[in-house]
């Protein structure tokens, strides 16, 4: 059985960084493309980023040059880091593989 479990959300001042993880089991995890979505409250969820199977990535224009997305085969991990925060990035953070997705990662930016 799939299962996703994100980390690394919190509350984080403007201009800030935090870095996500997602952790995954029960699959072929290095054959998928792996991607973080976002909810922020009374919005629909949104796509942010994508990890290919060979490491390439794609962003969002909301968040390219301040996020950047990775993959560690070996641990079964998919990492968010984000920099340059702002209240606009405050949502629920989702990793997605296939069908499947994480329960979520808050992220609050604040001051």
């Amino acid at each position: 059985q799939v299962q996703l479990v994100e980390s690394g959300g919190g509350l984080v001042q403007p201009g800030g960084s935090l870095r996500l993880s997602c952790a995954i089991s029960g699959t072929t995890f290095s054959g998928y493309a792996v991607g973080w979505y976002r909810q922020a409250p009374g919005n629909p969820r949104e796509w942010v980023a994508t990890v290919g199977v060979r490491g390439e990535t794609t962003y969002t224009d909301s968040v390219k040059g301040r996020f950047t997305i990775s993959r560690d085969n070996a641990e079964r991990t998919i990492y968010l880091q984000m920099t340059r925060l702002t209240p606009d990035d405050s949502a629920d953070y989702f990793c997605r593989l296939g069908s499947k997705w994480g329960q979520g990662t808050q992220v609050t930016v604040s001051s």
